[in-house]
C-alpha cells in the first residue's frame, strides 16, 4: 500500500514512482536514470505504455550506484559487475536457505522413520532353532 507517495514497509518491490520522482528521491537527474536503465544497472518496471516505474528497491540501488561512482570512484562497468555479483550472492544465499530447509526436513523424516521402525519391533523372545554340529578337519597325509 502507498502512503503519502511512498510504499509502506514490505512493499519495496512495487514499482510506483515515475522517473522524475525517482530521480528526485535518488538525488539524480532523470537523464542519468535513463542512462543507467540503458546500461542495465537499474531496470525499473514498465507501464503498458512503456513508461518507467521505479520501486523503493530501485531507488536504493540508484543511491548505491551513485555512492560507488562518486565516493569509491568505480566506473559504470565495475558497478554493473558489482551489482551482478551481489545479485548472485543473494541468489546463492536463498538457495542455501532452501537446501538447509530441505535437509532439515529430510533429517526429521529419517528420524521419524527410524522411530517408527524401532516401535514396530516385537519385544518378546523369539524361539531360535539351535542345532549343533561338530566338524573335524583332518588333513590328508602324503
Amino acid at each position: 500500500m502507498v502512503f503519502g507517495g511512498i510504499p509502506q514497509e514490505g512493499d519495496e518491490e512495487t514499482p510506483v514512482f515515475v522517473i522524475s520522482v525517482a530521480a528526485q528521491l535518488a538525488g539524480m537527474h532523470a537523464q542519468t536514470l535513463r542512462t543507467y536503465d540503458r546500461q542495465g544497472l537499474v531496470s525499473p518496471g514498465r507501464t503498458p505504455g512503456g513508461g518507467r516505474r521505479y520501486s523503493m528497491r530501485d531507488i536504493a540501488l540508484l543511491r548505491e550506484v551513485q555512492r560507488l561512482s562518486q565516493e569509491d570512484g568505480v566506473n559504470l562497468a565495475g558497478i554493473k559487475r558489482i551489482i551482478e555479483l551481489e545479485n548472485q550472492v543473494d541468489a546463492l544465499r536463498a538457495r542455501i536457505s532452501e537446501l538447509t530447509e530441505e535437509l532439515t526436513a529430510a533429517y526429521v523424516a529419517a528420524e521419524q522413520a527410524t522411530a517408527a521402525a524401532h516401535a514396530s519391533y516385537r519385544r518378546d523372545l523369539v524361539p531360535l532353532n539351535q542345532q549343533t554340529a561338530l566338524v573335524v578337519w583332518r588333513p590328508k597325509r602324503r
